[in-house]
């Protein structure tokens, strides 16, 4: 039996849609599809018998982005990054698991990690691979890119949006380089990962191992909900003054035209090929909250 916890969210869905075999999930309501553990990992504690009978664990489940300050909500972030991802994985080891797959950030990576986000997934995945090594089970890592697909939200699916209604402005091309992978791309790494026996105790970025700059994702947007591609754009500088506005507008001014590539040639290595392109962003469609960030997000 699989195990996998934020199966209701956007990577979730599409996972236990590819698991083969039976599967029981985590979720704060009870699921029509799958047996439910039904658990809120921001305020309880999962059962100790919530692992009973399971052979592979796919943890999806996080507390990523909010709209209130991060120090304010600081202990969310650690009681469900790093307590509730080494609860789960103990419970594992008791329950004689033998795959522990963690979905973390590329935010994890960075030196230091990228914010609160990124230090509690960083201090997860050290966590989770002490425990790994102290275990059987195998325990493997994989950092996702900026994931685009069907029910993508964030700023991905606002300038997407933005686009279609005529809004979002022309971005200049500045050469930046962004790393990006499909859903199904994704899933299918995480799939690959957590059955080879080579992928106990290391770490994986998932990429479809092409730089994208933000003009070529505009382009694709464009191309997704029919617009025509303008053949002008505003110019950098523009951006440039704007971002001198306040620090928060140079912050989303950075995440918008500045670089943010990794390489995915270990998971390559393991035998990883992205099938899909950017011109697959067609399929980003029918959004409906765009206030959820996906965690590599723009």
């Amino acid at each position: 039996m699989i195990f996998v916890t934020g199966a209701t969210g956007f990577i979730g869905q599409r996972l236990v849609e590819r698991l083969e075999g039976e599967v029981k999930i985590l979720s704060r309501q009870t699921h029509p599809d799958y047996e439910t553990i039904v658990c809120d990992l921001q305020t309880e504690e999962i059962p100790d018998h919530a692992l009973d009978g399971i052979a592979s664990v796919f943890h999806l489940a996080g507390f990523a982005h909010d709209l209130r300050t991060e120090t304010q909500i600081e202990h969310l972030y650690y009681s469900v990054n790093v307590e509730a991802t080494v609860r789960l994985a103990e419970l594992a080891v008791a329950a004689g698991v033998q795959r522990f797959l963690f979905v973390s950030s590329v935010k994890a990576g960075g030196n230091p990690p990228e914010g609160v986000y990124g230090q509690t997934k960083r201090e997860a995945e050290l966590k989770l691979l002490d425990i790994g090594r102290q275990s059987k089970m195998q325990v493997s890592i994989v950092r996702p890119s900026l994931v685009y697909g069907a029910g993508v939200k964030g700023n991905l699916a606002l300038m997407r949006r933005g686009i279609e209604q005529g809004w979002f402005p022309p971005l200049p091309e500045t050469g930046n380089r962004r790393s990006m992978i499909h859903l199904d791309d994704l899933v299918q790494a995480l799939l690959l990962v957590a059955k080879d026996k080579r992928a106990n105790g290391e770490v994986y970025i998932a990429t479809d191992g092409v730089p994208h700059s933000s003009r070529e994702i505009y382009d694709a947007l464009c191309h997704a909900v029919g617009r025509s591609v303008p053949k002008w754009s505003l110019p950098k500088v523009f951006f440039i003054a704007v971002a001198w506005l306040s620090p928060q507008l140079r912050y989303k001014m950075d995440k918008l035209l500045g670089d943010e590539y990794y390489s995915g040639e270990k998971l390559e290595a393991l035998g990883f090929k992205a099938k899909k392109s950017l011109t697959d962003i067609t399929d980003i469609k029918d959004i409906k909250d765009i206030k959820d960030m996906n965690e590599t997000d723009f």
